[in-house]
């Protein structure tokens, strides 16, 4: 039984997620890569989250990213790494994550007791993170923990996303749902990414799109105006509570109270950051 309230480790990984993530929609991510050769933007991104895996092809990123059309992947991958190494992508990656924490939170922020604290809660949460069908997670494991207090909480943000993440994909899996019947079925909640940026980043067409939309009203998930039905709803509840599940443990390692101290700190940097504008402002929604 759990000893955390409801939905707190979800919550926490809310507030930490997008302090990870903002790093592949900065400008600076795409300089880092740049200078060495790499100016593609889905390329750069496959690099960019990849390293941490290896210098492996097309087939085992598609698995592990889960929502990208294969096709797209395999333009890219493995001939990115005759362009450059893994851990070159891996050091850029970092270089950029450092400028654009410099950038959206300030350098108050950076230097705040706040921010140690934060990192060193987000440590401590990962250490009861495991790597049996994690891949991505197992993966960036394996790496050392940044020394400045504002690196190490963007490593252990990254540690706890890519655990929830895999998590997240074998919970799609059990639903039955496909790689982009996953995407639509989110994106109809109202937070998941908005079809025009899944569209342009994914490799799909909107025709693919469309199929996936008629494939989820035959099932019932969806009504004729392509929104959740009852049924929808409860599946999307579901997948996000099997999620939750398999996502516990680093959350109960870490205590009710450093949760939610955790929660608070991460939700206080996001709201800077987004503030900065460190999200496109139509990344999420509907349209």
């Amino acid at each position: 039984m759990s000893t955390l309230p409801p939905r707190a480790g979800r919550r926490c990984h809310n507030a930490l997620n997008p302090l990870h993530s903002c790093v592949y929609f900065s400008p600076d991510l795409g300089k880092e890569f740049g200078e060495l050769g790499i100016d593609n933007e889905s390329r750069v991104y496959f690099a960019a989250r990849g390293a941490a895996l290896g210098a492996v092809g097309a087939g085992t990123v598609t698995a592990a990213f889960y929502n990208f059309k294969h096709e797209l992947v395999a333009r890219h991958l493995p001939a990115v790494w005759s362009d450059i190494t893994p851990r070159a992508a891996l050091d850029a990656r970092l270089r950029a994550a450092d400028s654009t924490l410099r950038r959206v939170l300030g350098e108050e922020a950076l230097a705040s007791p706040e921010m140690a604290e934060a990192a060193g809660l987000a440590l401590r949460a990962s250490e009861a993170c495991t790597r049996h069908a994690r891949p991505l997670y197992s993966a960036h494991a394996d790496l050392d923990v940044p020394d400045q207090p504002h690196m190490a909480f963007w490593h252990a943000a990254t540690l706890l996303r890519e655990h929830r993440g895999d998590g997240h994909l074998a919970a799609l899996l059990a639903a039955g749902l496909d790689p982009l019947e996953a995407l639509v079925s989110h994106t109809a909640t109202g937070k998941g990414m908005a079809p025009r940026w899944i569209v342009a980043t994914r490799g799909w067409r909107r025709a693919d799109w469309d199929a996936a939309v008629e494939r989820l009203r035959g099932r019932g998930v969806l009504d004729a105006e392509g929104e959740l039905t009852d049924a929808g709803t409860a599946l999307r509840a579901e997948l996000e509570e099997a999620t939750d599940r398999m996502d516990s443990a680093p959350y109960e390692h870490l205590g009710a109270g450093g949760v939610e101290r955790l929660t608070e700190l991460g939700r206080g940097f996001l709201f800077r950051a987004a503030s900065a504008g460190a999200f496109p402002d139509d990344l999420v929604g509907k349209g």
